[in-house]
């Protein structure tokens, strides 16, 4: 009895006061490595910091800084922390080669909030998708198409192929054609389709509008017009000067000529 006492004593003596100190590392290490990321983050919100790169900044913070007040725990308890970062070392090694895939959107995740090809709220086209994107973050995109469906992509398919911006630019310029038949009024259809685009007040004058002949096709002479506008006005514009330039041609008595095939029977 004396024998398991002296040595519940001396065991005790040897780990308890290790034990208590790893554990207060721990818990005051926690407090400590959320306070510090909460007055980074707030640093970086005072600095007018995208919210993507703030989230993702903090993140990285706060996991290093766990991960340093884990092993320094260990380290109290008497741990041997090289061989332990060894281990984990080689553990990490085999769930990279497990989750190739997702380590991959991972890092396209990365290049995506710090090169910034596109912000969100912009309306974008990546990986065969267009919608406007709605969240950026490590392992994926998500995009709000115009019939309100969500779009999840991973960020690998997104990094790895092209990217159109259609938010980038403060103005786009919106292009039409527009044919008419040969029998009718040519300068008559130009002027029309002037005085129609220069109506809009959608339509910006710097650039100046372009109207010009730019084919004689098979069974119409085609206009080009092309139009500046700012980038929220586009498809407006696009929808409401097509549905004018229709009524417009109509009470004009201009023609919109559409393919059609002659059949000649001998008698």
């Amino acid at each position: 009895m004396d024998f398991n006492m002296d040595t519940a004593i001396a065991f005790i003596s040897l780990y308890g006061f290790k034990f208590i100190g790893a554990v207060l590392i721990f818990y005051i290490g926690k407090i400590v490595a959320k306070f510090l990321t909460k007055v980074s983050k707030k640093a970086m919100q005072k600095a007018s910091l995208d919210e993507t790169i703030t989230k993702f900044a903090a993140n990285v913070i706060y996991g290093g800084m766990m991960v340093f007040i884990i092993l320094a725990a260990l380290s109290k308890l008497g741990v041997n922390t090289n061989s332990f970062i060894a281990v984990l070392g080689a553990a990490g090694l085999a769930v990279g080669l497990a989750f190739q895939g997702t380590l991959s959107n991972v890092g396209a995740g990365v290049l995506l909030v710090f090169f910034r090809p596109f912000n969100v709220g912009d309306f974008i086209s990546a990986a065969g998708e267009n919608g406007v994107v709605e969240e950026i973050n490590l392992f994926s995109t998500l995009l709000k198409t115009g019939d309100n469906k969500q779009i999840i992509i991973p960020n690998s398919a997104i990094i790895g192929g092209n990217i159109t911006n259609f938010s980038a630019k403060e103005t786009r310029r919106v292009d039409f054609i527009f044919g008419i038949g040969y029998d009718d009024d040519l300068k008559l259809a130009k002027k029309t389709l002037e005085d129609i685009i220069n109506s809009d007040e959608r339509v910006l004058k710097d650039p100046a509008p372009f109207v010009a002949v730019s084919e004689l096709a098979d069974s119409s002479v085609n206009f080009i017009v092309r139009a500046w506008v700012k980038s929220g006005d586009y498809w407006g514009v696009k929808f409401d000067t097509t549905e004018k330039v229709k009524l417009t041609f109509d009470e004009k008595n201009i023609s919109i000529p559409y393919p059609q095939m002659d059949i000649h029977q001998d008698k």
